[in-house]
């Protein structure tokens, strides 16, 4: 009887043994569940502009977030450190006309000189590469598109920030709309955008998105850019 009852002892032993080395090897705490990426383009018009673009390219810096920046061509003189950095920084550089004019409607001749102005003045910083176009106020008709070598990027949320001019209404009208896949626009020749543009980072990086530029956005929904194609976000494409 004692025989059996030191085997079966022995046998319970071993058994906690083996179980207690299986629950060692469990970490102590399951890691936390991780939500997936949600990507958004933060664009800006109208720039550069030494205090404000300056500032705004400080603080995306330090947040680790990407934007596109659609340039005025008669303003790049004097603020080539400017768009040099943008590059050197990640960001995406496009076009936005030399004179912030209507392109919609206007002769050949016109556009093709608002256009290719503002493309010599940043290659001669950036050298070659395709600089995207965002026509101002997003107007061009139809028949058009087709003159164009790059793609043309609009927008799908506009907080008007030039006319609110207020930062925290502008961070209120952003976060009322914004979805992933969302093209937000915004003006870099503003103090109020600029900090507007800060706080809508900061609260939607802790709400799990991550800013890109416009080329990413649409590379990583799966699209392939096409010359002379509106871009609104990367769900939508404007026909």
């Amino acid at each position: 009887m004692k025989a059996r009852r030191a085997a079966f002892l022995g046998i319970m032993a071993a058994v906690l043994l083996i179980c207690c080395r299986e629950e060692s090897a469990l970490p102590a705490v399951a890691p936390a569940e991780i939500s997936e990426t949600k990507y958004v383009a933060l664009t800006f018009d109208d720039g550069p502009r030494a205090n404000t673009t300056g500032r705004l390219l400080d603080g995306l810096r330090e947040r680790g977030a990407s934007a596109t920046f659609f340039l005025i061509g008669r303003q790049i003189a004097g603020n080539e450190d400017l768009v040099l950095r943008m590059k050197v920084e990640g960001h995406q550089v496009g076009n936005h006309t030399w004179d912030h004019v209507t392109l919609q409607g206007k002769p050949a001749a016109v556009v093709q000189k608002e256009i290719c102005r503002t493309d010599n003045a940043i290659r001669n910083i950036l050298g070659d590469g395709s600089y995207w176009v965002r026509p101002p106020y997003g107007l061009l008709n139809k028949n058009q598109r087709c003159c164009f070598s790059t793609p043309l990027v609009h927008w799908s949320v506009d907080p008007e920030d030039w006319k609110l001019k207020n930062a925290k209404k502008v961070v209120d009208a952003v976060l009322k709309k914004v979805q992933p896949g969302n093209i937000i626009l915004l003006h870099d020749i503003y103090a109020t955008s600029v900090d507007a543009a800060f706080q809508i980072v900061d609260t939607l990086e802790a709400e799990g998105y991550e800013f890109v530029t416009v080329e990413e956005l649409l590379a990583l929904y799966g699209i392939t850019p096409q010359a002379g194609v509106f871009y609104t976000d990367a769900r939508e494409i404007t026909e």
